[in-house]
């Protein structure tokens, strides 16, 4: 079941709230190799976007072919408006559509502000 972040209308994207966008992917294993390698040259259209904040592919340990994307976007319609209307958007979508079937999960999440990190 895919679950696709699009503009609803019943939502204000006026406001510049950072959002977290959490794609679920399961990958047959003789397709994950080339899976991340669509990853790997897609990520330069999300680094290129000046929405983007930061975004993370990680694989499952115990489960392999589950995959956990996070996007963090400045705001919804950082997202919805300016880097899903956006060139870098086609490239991008162009290099990972091969693999929107095997989405679980496709949501905007917001922070609860319950966070905290060490410096690696």
């Amino acid at each position: 079941m895919v679950c696709s972040p699009q503009i609803d209308p019943t939502l204000d994207y006026s406001e510049t709230s950072m959002i977290v966008e959490i794609i679920r992917y399961q990958i047959d294993g003789e397709r994950q190799a080339e899976f991340e390698q669509a990853y790997r040259e897609a990520q330069r259209y999300l680094a290129k976007s000046q929405h983007c904040l930061e975004y993370e592919l990680v694989r499952c340990v115990k489960i392999p072919n589950r995959y956990f994307l996070s996007i963090r976007w400045e705001s919804a319609d950082g997202h919805l408006k300016g880097f899903r209307r956006s060139s870098a958007f086609v490239e991008f979508a162009a290099l990972v559509k091969p693999y929107f079937e095997q989405i679980d999960e496709m949501e905007h999440y917001e922070p609860t502000g319950i966070n905290w990190s060490r410096a690696m």
